[in-house]
């Protein structure tokens, strides 16, 4: 009987017998500074305090010429000047596939308490996006399960899309949605500042059986350090990248792209970065390009990593600095609205105000004249809505309202239905919605 032992034997090559060891120089509310590593510790390397008889980890977020600032994973009482401080050095992913079905942590500990071995790949946190001369074009369209992704919204394999919302209008159980309904080899959920009683719910009951099955779960809860939150995004898509680069298709969901910037604020100002965008440094631009440019199609002969990504959006402002950001770089974006919630349509998805880039090169030449004209529909109702409601609008004065006023409610309701018969039923749907009878 064989018995492979490499995963094993990757586990035992990264074992060091030796550390270099510094002194903690000052402690600060949200950082210390330490002697003696600065000629060996880089930016993002991890380290290990030991203080009152126990150990801290922490990141070095900063050097200057005799100190090195680092910040730790937990709270920093009890750490005092003369701690000894060892330089554990980058920290490295190693998925594996028997971690389909398990939540973990941003380190890639198991946090259900059974064990979980690490594999024998090996990526990067911060890896770079794959050259974009031998990057693959966006493949195929993916049937999502849901009507109005199916039609006025598609996703394409390798595209990358956001998911604009407030607080409370489904964002959750839109993301579960699709993490079930999305045609995909492996799924990779990053949870990022969730509050911790919501995760186990998030799993068992949103999420289900059915969507754990393939899917990863990173999870990094609200009370935990800056540091965490951050590092759970890179590793969710540094554990994509794994399973992308063995040829597999990857779905990457990350909720959110708001918390992990407002992670990187905390951990930049600290560093000594100064704020400009809204309380943010100038370097949320490019950190937030720099994590949605590696999800996407691969290189040919490899996988492609479909992305999700969340992003909050306080009183609906789409030009807050996080959301026109993540707009600019991603490959569309699907806005939520509070009232339509409120009104009980689920998911809440203003089509109207979304768009998918995918279009219109993915949908045929009916399909295309379809999508067109239900968003002229969606338009001239919207905006005759407060005349129709107030008993303003005479029929026969407009056409296109009339029809509008006639078409839109089975439209509403059609963007609420289920799709397990895939995109070409979807669009069988909607073409009998547009041209049935008066």
């Amino acid at each position: 009987m064989h018995t492979d032992f490499s995963a094993l034997a990757a586990e035992l090559s990264r074992l060091s017998n030796a550390s270099r060891v510094g002194r903690v120089a000052t402690v600060g509310s949200a950082a210390i500074e330490i002697e003696g590593l600065t000629h060996h510790a880089r930016t993002g390397d991890q380290v290990e305090v030991v203080a009152g008889g126990g150990r801290l980890g922490g990141e070095i977020v900063g050097l200057g010429a005799t100190r090195a600032r680092a910040m730790t994973y937990g709270a920093i009482d009890g750490v005092a000047v003369g701690d000894a401080v060892r330089l554990i050095g980058p920290a490295g992913v190693h998925p594996d596939l028997s971690w389909m079905g398990r939540v973990v942590d941003a380190f890639g500990q198991p946090l259900d308490g059974r064990p979980l071995g690490a594999g024998a790949a090996s990526a990067s946190l911060r890896a770079a996006p794959p050259p974009p001369a031998n990057r693959k074009g966006l493949g195929t369209r993916l049937a999502t399960g849901l009507s109005v992704f199916d039609t006025m919204l598609p996703l394409a394999r390798g595209q990358r899309i956001g998911i604009f919302a407030g607080s409370g209008v489904g964002k959750s159980t839109l993301l579960a949605d699709l993490a079930r309904g999305i045609e995909a080899d492996v799924v990779v959920l990053a949870l990022i500042g969730e509050r911790g009683r919501e995760l186990r719910d998030f799993v068992d009951h949103v999420l289900g059986a059915e969507g754990m099955e393939r899917s990863v779960v990173i999870a990094a809860t609200s009370d935990q350090a800056p540091l965490i939150k951050r590092r759970a995004a890179w590793m969710a898509m540094a554990v994509a990248e794994v399973f992308r680069d063995q040829g597999r298709h990857v779905l990457l969901l990350i909720d959110s792209l708001t918390r992990f910037a407002e992670a990187h604020r905390e951990i930049a100002l600290t560093a000594g970065e100064a704020p400009s965008l809204r309380g943010f440094p100038p370097s949320v631009s490019n950190l937030i390009a720099a994590l949605c440019e590696r999800a996407g199609p691969g290189v040919f002969g490899r996988g492609d990593i479909t992305g999700v990504f969340s992003v909050l959006v306080a009183g609906s402002d789409m030009d807050e600095p996080i959301a026109d950001i993540a707009r600019g770089v991603l490959d569309g974006h699907v806005v939520l609205d509070r009232g339509i919630a409120e009104r009980g349509r689920f998911p809440a998805v203003d089509v109207r105000r979304s768009v998918s880039r995918s279009l219109p090169g993915i949908a045929t030449e009916d399909e295309n004249a379809r999508i067109l004209r239900t968003r002229r529909i969606l338009t001239a109702y919207e905006n005759a809505a407060l005349m129709i409601q107030t008993g303003l609008y005479v029929p026969g004065s407009d056409p296109a309202i009339d029809e509008a006023t006639r078409l839109w409610p089975r439209l509403d309701g059609f963007f609420t239905e289920r799709a397990p018969a895939g995109v070409a039923d979807s669009f069988a749907r909607l073409g009998a919605i547009l041209d049935g009878p008066i």
